[in-house]
This record gives C-alpha cells, sequence and structure tokens, in this order.
C-alpha cells in the first residue's frame, strides 16, 4: 500500500477507488450493492424484533423548577410591544399586503373585537379559549403575509402577541379601547 490509507474499518483508501483489506464472504473485493452485506442484514433483523429502548424523560418533564420567563434586572429586553393604534397603522401602510386583503382582514379584527365585546359584557356565546384560537389564527394570517415582504412589521407582530392578546382578553384594558 503505497500512497493509501487504512481507516478504523478495515477500508483501504485510494484516490478513486474504494476496496476492503479483506473480504468477508469471500466476494470480489470492491463496492457492495447497498443492503447486500449479509452480516448487516441480521443486525437489521435483531434489530427490528428487539423491543426498542427506554427513553430518558425530557427535560421538560422532569420535576425540576422551571427559570422564569421575565428577564433578569440589567438585561436587554426585546423591542417594545405594538399597541393596537400603531399597529393599525403600520398594517395600513405596508406594501406587503393588498388592498382587498386588508379589507378582508379588517372584517376578521372587526369581528374578533366584536366577540370579544359581547364575552366582556356576558352576552357572548362563545367562550374565552374559542376567541383567544380566532385570534391566533388571525395573527398567523397575518404573518404568513407579511413575512417575506415586510419582516420587520411580522417580527414586531410575533413579539407583541402576547401583549396584544392581555390587552384583549383583560376586561378593564379593553373598555379602554
Amino acid at each position: 500500500m503505497c500512497s493509501a490509507d487504512v481507516s478504523a474499518a478495515g477500508w483501504v483508501v485510494k484516490p478513486g477507488t474504494i476496496h476492503r483489506s479483506t473480504p468477508s464472504t469471500g466476494e470480489p473485493e470492491g463496492r457492495r450493492a447497498p443492503g447486500t452485506d449479509p452480516a448487516r442484514a441480521e443486525g437489521l433483523k435483531d434489530a427490528a424484533s428487539s423491543p426498542p429502548p427506554a427513553e430518558p424523560p425530557r427535560p421538560e418533564e422532569s420535576a425540576a423548577p422551571r427559570e422564569s420567563t421575565t428577564p433578569r434586572p440589567g438585561t436587554p429586553e426585546g423591542p417594545p410591544a405594538l399597541d393596537l393604534t400603531s399597529l393599525e397603522k403600520r398594517l395600513r401602510e405596508t406594501q406587503a399586503i393588498g388592498v382587498f386583503t386588508k379589507l378582508s382582514l379588517k372584517n376578521q379584527v372587526d369581528d374578533l373585537l366584536e366577540q370579544l365585546a359581547a364575552f366582556h359584557a356576558g352576552r357572548g356565546q362563545t367562550p374565552l379559549a374559542k376567541l383567544r384560537e380566532s385570534y391566533d389564527l388571525l395573527l398567523l394570517k397575518v404573518l404568513s403575509l407579511l413575512q417575506d415582504k415586510d419582516p420587520a412589521l411580522a417580527r414586531d407582530i410575533a413579539s407583541s402577541r402576547e401583549a396584544l392578546w392581555n390587552l384583549l382578553a383583560d376586561p378593564a384594558k379593553f373598555a379602554n379601547l
């Protein structure tokens, strides 16, 4: 073996060719067709018939206390949450969404706000969990429309998602809108 290297698996590596240093089953040296190694095939049969090993517990399932999601003092916070008026203004000004789509979104927002007003007044038939689902779906729709053509607005909306929902879900804050 002049300029060849031998790997730990017994392969002789020469530029442009692959050969085994010792053939395992009397077959000619060279490359085997995929899946034709008898020893590997037996190992796969054994692996398929044995039960899978037990998985270790996931970190989020452990009993260890979770770290708070509030930022530590002295660490920079993310961008401030959008308020509804600035969000409305930026959505009207963006070129990422067409006029008819903006009108459709406005109607969906108005419908959601009416349902929330009815819920807070005690006359709504829709539970808050269902209203949250409608809110999340509407936000996902807006984010998908913005993500390619106005990523800054999409990022700001995504980071303000919880703050906006807390504003809408709180009866006192909602009354001041």
